[in-house]
């Protein structure tokens, strides 16, 4: 068996697996959430996701346990560092990629990754100034981006409440284009719980709501985006329901100076975090 690992690790020393293999099945089950919670771990397909994978295992954060590959030269560099950290590399076809992806047009490069199990309490441990809270968000796509944008705006966490889509769903996993290796994300589906954890940590809970009495712009004049905050973000369709509204210090609208209804919630989500970013690194 250790020979077979060792030779595998070196694609095109044996034949490609295909996706009728076991291996490659096992992995295949990761593609549901409940195949992720049951092994403990997720997939992260692409160059961007597996190099930062690769980055967060190489600085401790995470463990990598294999690696599938189509043999393309374009793979060659991360293939080799998989191999320097030894991750198990499993040479595959291009179907049994495709039978991995959850696009349109696979990459063909997709590492297994160990779930990572942060609570709350381990995610605001350092008490950070700025934490996004997603609460109901069904989009993986739309809870992917927040991720992203809290991470390029100095965000010390994402916390999933309620309803919220798995963080490590393989839309939004791809969505935040290796923000989730950067940041701690943590869950729980008591949204009282969640926004008690951030109030604990000192942090003001402030709601993104459109019809909010008061804006971006004003609270910021008042000096208010400077404390350390929350930033709550209700779902798609209905925002934030009434009851967690009921629990923030406030809610603020994103002023909207031209004809648009509406900002969509990612779009709307960027404004607010960085809007609080730019008031706190003045």
């Amino acid at each position: 068996m250790a020979e077979r690992t060792s030779a595998a690790s070196r694609p095109g020393t044996t034949a490609p697996l295909t996706e009728r293999s076991s291996r490659v099945a096992v992995a295949r089950k990761l593609t549901r959430r409940a195949g992720r919670e049951k092994a403990g771990a997720f997939l992260a397909e692409g160059a961007q996701a597996v190099g930062e994978a690769l980055a967060a295992q190489a600085a401790g954060a995470l463990r990598v346990r294999e690696v599938f590959a189509t043999e393309q030269p374009r793979h060659a560099e991360l293939v080799a560092r998989a191999g320097a950290q030894s991750v198990p590399v499993h040479p595959v076809t291009e179907r049994a990629a495709a039978s991995l992806s959850e696009t349109v047009t696979p990459q063909g490069l997709i590492a297994v990754c160990d779930l990572p199990d942060t609570g709350l309490a381990a995610a605001l441990a350092e008490r950070p100034v700025l934490v996004a809270v997603l609460v109901d968000v069904a989009d993986p796509g739309n809870a992917g981006t927040v991720v992203r944008v809290a991470d390029a705006a100095g965000a010390g966490a994402v916390l999933f409440a309620g309803d919220t889509v798995d963080a490590y769903n393989g839309k939004a996993v791809r969505a935040s284009t290796g923000s989730l290796f950067h940041l701690p994300i943590a869950r729980d589906r008591d949204v009282t719980t969640v926004l008690a954890a951030c109030r604990a940590a000192g942090l003001r809970l402030v709601g993104a709501d459109g019809y909010a009495a008061d804006d971006l712009d004003t609270a910021d004049r008042r000096g208010e985006l400077t404390a350390p905050t929350a930033w709550v973000f209700g779902g798609e369709a209905h925002g934030l329901p009434e009851q967690v509204k009921s629990e923030l210090d406030t809610t603020l609208r994103v002023p909207l100076y031209g004809r648009a209804e509406s900002l969509n919630l990612a779009t709307a989500a960027a404004v607010c975090l960085y809007a609080s970013a730019r008031a706190q690194h003045r």
